[in-house]
């Protein structure tokens, strides 16, 4: 039961790993932990959508992608070009400590290797997440944000992920809570 105490406690450090890519961008925070709640919720909505892909793999997958970053930390595409971080050796050490250690390392091996179209869409909700925030970023005036995302596009596999990504980019991040319904906002709901 302590082990698992422990990684309960290692996830929760994810809360606090801030995302480093933003630092470029010149706006936003993020930690990996938002991320990876995000990242989890699109590829459900993925899998759903797609419609012959497990679900439960694909939130599972997403949900394991970046725990290994509670001990390596995030590391930018700039920071990639220069540190070379031991990713492997962070997912045997928590592995060995957990009673489902080998299901654990295999989920990141399946998302590593990208060969199951599950894993696919795992990597794919992966980039979506940032291209919801980059959209998110445009809104406020990033102009940054319009360069980043023809790369993040150009990384997705599949089909539904990249017609996803451009209904994403053409669609205003805060028209799913500011309606039409202006007497709404005018009273309030109170007459």
């Amino acid at each position: 039961m302590k082990n698992i105490a422990n990684f309960l406690f290692e996830v929760g450090m994810l809360k606090r790993t801030p995302r480093t890519g933003f630092q470029f961008l010149g706006t936003g925070a993020q930690s990996v932990a938002e991320h990876s709640f995000r990242t989890a919720m699109i590829g459900y909505a993925l899998a759903q959508m797609d419609g012959t892909a497990d679900a439960g793999k694909v939130l599972k997958l997403c949900l394991f992608h970046d725990i290994p970053e509670a001990r390596t930390g995030d590391l930018n595409y700039v920071n990639k070009k220069y540190v070379k971080v031991d990713e492997q050796k962070a997912i045997e050490d928590l592995a060995e400590q957990l009673p489902f250690g080998d299901d654990y390392r295999k989920t990141l091996v399946e998302f590593n290797c990208r060969e199951s179209y599950e894993a696919q869409l795992a990597h794919d909700a992966d980039q979506l997440e940032m291209v919801l925030s980059l959209k998110e970023r445009k809104d406020l005036g990033n102009r940054y944000a319009e360069e980043w995302f023809p790369f993040s596009r150009k990384r997705l596999k599949t089909d539904v992920a990249r017609q996803l990504a451009d209904v994403i980019w053409e669609t205003d991040s805060s028209r799913w809570w500011f309606d039409d319904d202006q007497e709404w906002w005018v009273k309030g709901g109170s007459e």
